[in-house]
């Protein structure tokens, strides 16, 4: 799937949100490992991430083939700082109504409005594609997370207690939030 899109940043700068490419693949691994050394807002752990580059850059050209998925990026000054991606729950014909959504930017672009543009970006790719309903878990603890996606018209319609187990702290609940489209 193709998206391509030039935002103003709130501090004036030009921002492209654009559907990643194979040659994209280094610049999206270490922006994965560095976004999950900034938060434990994210799934995974620094030291559990895997993927090589070249697994990176298989996984984007895929996205880029796709006509119901895709992996978008946010780019500031030529350099890769956030992305989000809608994905299938399952391609079955019971199922493939729903995408889950994902996103996340590097710290040092919090609160510059790229979140919520990736966010409305994946929102219009979901849409193009056909979905009828978006979803997400994020962590109950999360609250501008959770304020963004209500903004944006998600709903949480439950909570999961014991979703996710973090180092040092133990078990916390994740929202479930859906957006029907």
């Amino acid at each position: 799937m193709r998206y391509e899109k030039t935002i103003t940043l709130r501090d004036g700068r030009p921002c492209v949100l654009r559907s990643g490419t194979g040659q994209d693949g280094q610049a999206l691994l270490e922006l994965f490992i560095l976004t999950h050394t900034q938060t434990d807002f994210l799934v995974d752990y620094p030291d559990e991430i895997t993927m090589t580059a070249e697994q990176e850059t298989q996984f984007l050209e895929g996205k880029a083939e796709s006509e119901n998925e895709v992996e978008l990026l946010a780019v500031v000054d030529g350099r890769v700082v956030g992305s989000s991606g809608i994905w299938c729950v399952r391609d079955r014909a019971k199922l493939r109504h729903r995408a889950w959504f994902g996103v996340s930017v590097a710290r040092d672009f919090w609160g510059l409005g790229i979140g919520r543009a990736l966010t409305e970006a994946a929102v219009e790719c979901a849409k193009a594609a056909g979905y009828r309903q978006l979803e997400l878990e994020v962590l109950a603890d999360n609250e501008k997370a959770i304020a963004l996606y209500q903004s944006v018209g998600f709903a949480e319609y439950g909570r999961n207690p014991l979703g996710i187990n973090l180092r040092g702290s133990g078990y916390h609940a994740l929202a479930l939030m859906r957006l029907e489209l």
